[in-house]
Formats: C-alpha cells, sequence, structure tokens
C-alpha cells in the first residue's frame, strides 16, 4: 500500500476522482480513503495544515496501514529564481526552517540531541518522479524548507536566512514534518509540490486560484511514481 497525502481538501481532491474501489476509513475528524490507483493499493487522506496535524496523520496512517512509501503533494511557494508558478519542484531534501535552537549552539532546522536536520527523500523515488514531464511548467529538483507561516514576503530581512542560509527553493507547511516521521519509522517518503505563487505579496491571490490545476498535476505526477517505482 502506498499513502498520498495532501494538506487540504483540495489538494486531494483529483486523487479521490481518480480512485477504484473506494472506501473510507474514519478516525477523529480525518477520513482515509482506500482504493485502487494505477492497479495499486492506496489511501489517501488529507493531513491538515501545519506540522503538528500532517505529523499526527502521518504516523495514525503508518500505525493503521503500514505503507511501503508516503508521498506527499500540494503547493508551495518559491523562493529560489529558478521557480516560476505552474512549475513542479521534486525535493530531495526538506529541512524545519522555523526550528531554530541555534542559541544552544545548533544549527538551524536541527532537531536538539538527534541526528535529524537535513532530511533526505527517497532516492528510487526522487528519481523516478524525475522522468516524469509536468503538465505545466519545469520539473526541478531541490530543497523544501518548512514552517508554521505562510511567507508572504520574500524579500523581508527576517526570512532571508530562508535562501542564504538554507538553500531552500519552496517554503510549505507540512513537507518536512512528514519527512522526520516517515525517516523515524523508516518508510521510504517523497515531496512533490507545484509551485503556486512566489511567495510574495501577490500569494493569496495565487494560491486559491491555482489549486484545482495544482491538484491534476500532483496526481499526474503520482500515477507516473506508481507506474515506474511501484511495478
Amino acid at each position: 500500500m502506498i499513502a498520498i497525502l495532501g494538506a487540504m481538501d483540495g489538494e486531494i481532491q483529483e486523487f479521490l476522482g481518480g480512485l477504484e474501489r473506494k472506501s473510507e476509513v474514519r478516525w477523529t475528524e480525518f477520513v482515509f480513503y482506500r482504493g485502487l490507483l494505477e492497479s495499486k493499493e492506496v489511501i489517501v487522506a488529507k493531513s491538515g495544515v501545519g506540522k503538528t496535524l500532517s505529523a499526527m496523520v502521518t504516523q495514525r496512517i503508518i500505525d493503521e496501514f503500514a505503507p511501503r512509501a508516503i508521498l506527499f503533494t500540494g503547493l508551495a511557494g518559491a523562493i529560489s529564481p529558478r521557480l516560476e508558478i505552474g512549475d513542479t519542484l521534486i525535493a530531495e531534501d526538506c529541512i524545519q526552517h522555523d526550528l531554530d535552537a541555534t542559541a544552544l549552539g545548533f544549527k538551524r532546522g536541527e532537531v536538539p540531541f538527534t541526528t535529524h536536520r537535513i532530511i533526505p527523500c527517497d532516492r528510487t523515488l526522487v528519481e523516478a518522479a524525475s522522468f516524469c514531464i509536468p503538465i505545466e511548467g519545469k520539473m526541478v529538483r531541490g530543497r523544501v524548507l518548512t514552517g508554521d507561516q505562510f511567507i508572504t514576503r520574500k524579500d523581508v530581512e527576517s526570512h532571508r536566512y530562508l535562501w542564504d542560509e538554507l538553500k531552500g527553493d519552496a517554503v510549505e507547511m507540512e513537507g518536512a514534518s512528514v519527512g522526520l516521521v516517515a525517516t523515524v519509522n523508516k518508510v521510504p517518503f517523497l515531496l512533490i509540490r507545484t509551485i503556486s505563487d512566489k511567495a510574495d505579496s501577490n500569494a493569496k491571490v495565487d494560491f486559491h486560484t491555482f489549486l484545482p490545476r495544482a491538484s491534476k498535476n500532483s496526481l499526474h505526477f503520482v500515477r507516473h511514481i506508481l507506474r515506474r517505482a511501484f511495478a
């Protein structure tokens, strides 16, 4: 079984329409949809927005369904000049950019007293996704930064560390928390983010306008990965 997650209903909507033999498993306020996609057994679920909910839902799915892999899809804001709206970012790794214990001598993004900071995505899944041609725009491999804030002004001095220090390509609110849970549980994972905005003053408008297009692109990539990596 493969787990497919998105933070919001709109980010998984296209997946639900493509599921065969769909059934539901309910847990508190969350619904996990079981079914077949590309003849593979999958779980599709909304994780909720932010690091806490996404980590909690990911752990629940691992405990209940023991997935072979976790694919997290959805939107992100670009902070790299090489990314434009409509491009697809395949994460090679991810970092929690708002985890800051530097005053205690730890690096930004480092989980204190652990080995976890830069969280790598599964190499096989990254390579499989890299052969997919996006519905629109281009595909770029890079770094996702995760934090519990919606970044809207990338030129603000307080956020320069996102690109100067952490070398991020895009920002979002769930990926590294899902990646950390998957890593600790030794479950391969991959983050696939469609660029909906450029983390600037137009982010709110771009985000909502682009959501349906991004969901279709996410389904396109996941179908490709299921065929190539899980034959």
